[in-house]
């Protein structure tokens, strides 16, 4: 299915391009006035409930498009590591020398920046998907940086790291409670940072759940955490948060292992 969903995806993008040379003959502001009404004529359609989750599936295939241009834009990595700077959470909470694994690292945006900031710390960025694995093999290798391909933990099973990143992980995850605990209990890290998208960003998250309608901004999500979800499967799955921030509609934070009372 996702080779299948990728080819699609390249076929229609090489096709989009040649079709696009005789377009740019037409004047942008001609162009965006047809656009703009037949976005109009759709909003007429029907119900306004069915009309309002049409429109924003439409925004969720433009937002996309907005996603592909930017990462065109940036040579291959999205302009949003340098504007949110979420790659600085991980790095001011990782100590030079620590052992990191980067599970789910894409095609190791993180993993780099950790690694170039970290000199003395060795990054291991664990990636069960082909296609990112293999882009990731394609930026300039860096000496205490390696990559793992496969699932964790059991692809990690024989590594102790100090410190677990999950940069955008948990929410892909169905049992997310039971996947902690068992990281925890393998590879017995000091500490998790954990980064997922936040379910109170925006105020047209809820209302697309109100109207029935899939609030996820990644098909493959199983969650989008309100803050009492996230720390109740913290919670949950005997962890701790030392320290949580909200920002760009996200969930920024440090958790460690629950220490049992005395």
């Amino acid at each position: 299915m996702i080779f299948w969903e990728s080819t699609v995806r390249e076929l229609a993008l090489k096709f989009a391009t040649v079709v696009a040379v005789p377009f740019h003959l037409i004047p942008a502001a001609v162009r965006r006035a047809v656009m703009l009404l037949l976005f109009l004529i759709e909003s007429r359609i029907g119900s306004s409930a069915a009309a309002l989750q049409r429109l924003f599936l439409l925004r969720d295939l433009l937002d996309r498009l907005i996603s592909e241009r930017a990462i065109t834009l940036g040579n291959g990595e999205h302009p949003k590591h340098y504007l949110m700077k979420y790659h600085d959470f991980f790095i001011k909470n990782i100590e030079d020398g620590e052992t990191v694994l980067d599970i789910g690292c894409g095609y190791g945006a993180v993993s780099r920046s950790i690694a170039r900031a970290h000199p003395n710390s060795l990054v291991i960025g664990v990636e069960n998907n082909n296609r990112r694995f293999a882009q990731s093999q394609k930026f300039e290798a860096i000496e205490n940086l390696r990559y793992i391909f496969g699932e964790a933990p059991d692809a990690v099973a024989d590594v102790e790291g100090d410190v677990i990143v999950l940069s955008n992980v948990l929410e892909h995850i169905g049992d997310r409670i039971n996947f902690l605990q068992r990281v925890n209990d393998m590879i017995k890290p000091n500490r998790f940072l954990i980064r997922v998208p936040y379910f109170q960003r925006d105020w047209t998250v809820p209302f697309r759940k109100e109207i029935g309608m899939s609030y996820f901004n990644d098909p493959t999500h199983f969650i989008e955490h309100t803050a009492d979800e996230f720390e109740s499967e913290m919670s949950a799955a005997n962890l701790d948060i030392t320290s949580i921030d909200y920002v760009w509609g996200e969930i920024w934070a440090v958790v460690t292992e629950r220490r049992q009372a005395k």
